[in-house]
């Protein structure tokens, strides 16, 4: 050996007697003389130092025997190179990033996972695969959890046929495809948690029953499919489908739903909490967002979250209580009654508001096999609204100037040193700026105060004034009621 190095012989490639190493350290070793190189082999059983001597840390070998993720992200990568070399070098990869290569058949992507046996998540995005054509080699993929196969041009039925390599998938994800789902599955993805379907939009609601019937699916992604239409025949009104039994969290964003039956039909999936229905027709975001939220709550009784917000007890009871008000006049003139046994309502009516008759019940009641007006309740829901009151269906008055300025009494019941005010304030005041105004006025922080008011007409009866967003005039607030504030 030189007694001179140069610079440039780290990182270089050599050979000795047969074996391949790559050189991490050139220099003295003390008290050894003379200049020494230090290479990493790539047989890892070769090496019989780890790249230190005598208590001093020259190099750090990468322990290729240890890693465990690999992304080669658009590397050109064609092939599985040199029989056994992968499982040789890298026995204990779990996850494998090969999107965007040159991968054109399976038979490569096969040899390449019969030398990672402990083999979790593979994504092979943007490569065309060629499908071999013998049989489906099941089990190869026997540790396998995530399959990422999107823009690879994949069919449905070559779908199937590779999910029998899969015994154990929980993620799939299928993203734009020009999937037609074409048939049910049978024996396969039947571990499957996450399906996602993003952008083949060439999916209709009919193909979406082939795979209803999914044991454990719990999580479905269906943004940018075109779909604007849902339907369980399987479910009347008010009871819950067989379909999608695990499914709890969907996502339809970026599609083309512009009715409001949507939103009833998914209230039918007995175990749904989450929904994410961004960028639709019926939900872009404008000055009616939070209407639409609180609309979307309302019909949907067990949600959790929507559009990744979670939907808190006072969110859902101001929605439902909005929802209940806002079509009280059309229950009413559809037969509703506040008299159980006098309420007819008609089928139309139910169809366009299945949920009404439930938010319509006056006790607090949990389900257990009970019924009323013959739909069974809603598992583990508490309803406690009761029907509307004539009272609280008013007709408000033409808008016209003088019908805008209420004259309203001010009191507070817990403060009985002030003094009663009188005030008017425009009916289409909300009730966030009515707390803007008091909190100035006595000088109380606005997350404090808490509004409802009384009316002579109903004496005894106290109205909540919970959703800020709301006027006077929507809780029907009128002319000589009494505003009480509490801090």
């Amino acid at each position: 050996m030189s007694d001179t190095l140069t610079p440039d012989v780290i990182g270089r490639r050599v050979e000795v007697n047969g074996e391949h190493a790559t050189v991490r350290f050139a220099g003295v070793v003390p008290p050894v003389a003379g200049p020494w190189l230090g290479v990493e082999w790539d047989n890892p059983e070769r090496g019989k130092h780890d790249g230190s001597h005598e208590g001093t840390v020259y190099f750090k070998c990468s322990q290729l025997s240890k890693l465990q993720e690999v992304s080669l992200r658009n590397c050109a990568v064609s092939c599985a190179g040199e029989k056994g070399g992968v499982a040789e070098a890298c026995p204990n990869i779990r996850r494998v990033d090969l999107s965007k290569n040159l991968l054109s058949s399976w038979d490569e992507v096969i040899h390449i996972a019969d030398q990672l046996r402990h083999l979790e998540v593979l994504n092979l995005s943007e490569n065309k695969l060629k499908f071999p054509s013998g049989s489906a080699l099941t089990g190869t993929f026997s540790a396998l959890k995530v399959l990422v196969l999107n823009q690879t041009g994949i069919t449905w039925a070559e779908v199937l046929w590779c999910a029998a390599w899969c015994p154990g998938l929980e993620e799939l994800y299928l993203e734009s495809n020009n999937i037609v789902i074409s048939e049910r599955p049978t024996d396969v993805l039947q571990t499957v948690k996450l399906l996602d379907l993003s952008s083949n939009q060439l999916i209709d609601e009919n193909q979406l029953y082939l795979i209803a019937h999914l044991p454990r699916l719990e999580q479905l992604i269906l943004s940018d499919v075109g779909i604007s239409s849902i339907h369980f025949p399987d479910a009347g009104i008010g009871c819950k489908t067989s379909m999608f039994p695990s499914l709890q969290y969907l996502v339809v964003n970026d599609n083309q739903i512009s009715q409001w039956s949507f939103f009833n039909e998914l209230d039918k999936l007995p175990s749904l909490r989450a929904l994410s229905c961004l960028r639709n027709p019926l939900t872009k975001e404008d000055k009616e967002a939070n209407m639409t939220r609180q609309l979307i709550i309302a019909s949907i009784g067990q949600l959790k979250t929507l559009n990744k917000c979670e939907i808190l007890p006072k969110e859902r009871r101001t929605a439902e209580l909005d929802y209940r008000k806002a079509f009280g006049n059309e229950w009413k003139q559809a037969g509703g009654h506040q008299d159980p046994d006098k309420n007819r309502l008609s089928e139309e009516f139910l169809r366009a508001h299945p949920r009404y008759q439930f938010l319509c019940l006056s006790t607090c009641v949990y389900a257990g096999g009970l019924q009323v007006a013959d739909f069974p309740l809603e598992q583990s829901v508490p309803l406690e609204y009761g029907a509307p009151e004539d009272w609280e269906l008013k007709t408000q008055q033409p808008f016209m100037l003088k019908n805008q300025l209420l004259t309203l009494k001010i009191k507070y019941p817990d403060q009985l040193d002030q003094k009663v005010l009188e005030k008017q304030l425009p009916g289409s005041m909300t009730i966030q700026k009515v707390k803007g105004w008091l909190s100035r006025l006595l000088k109380v922080p606005v997350s404090d105060l808490l509004l409802s008011y009384e009316s002579p007409k109903e004496p005894g009866i106290e109205i909540k004034l919970e959703n800020d967003l709301q006027s006077l005039r929507f809780y029907s607030v009128e002319n000589e009621d009494c505003l009480l504030v509490r801090w």
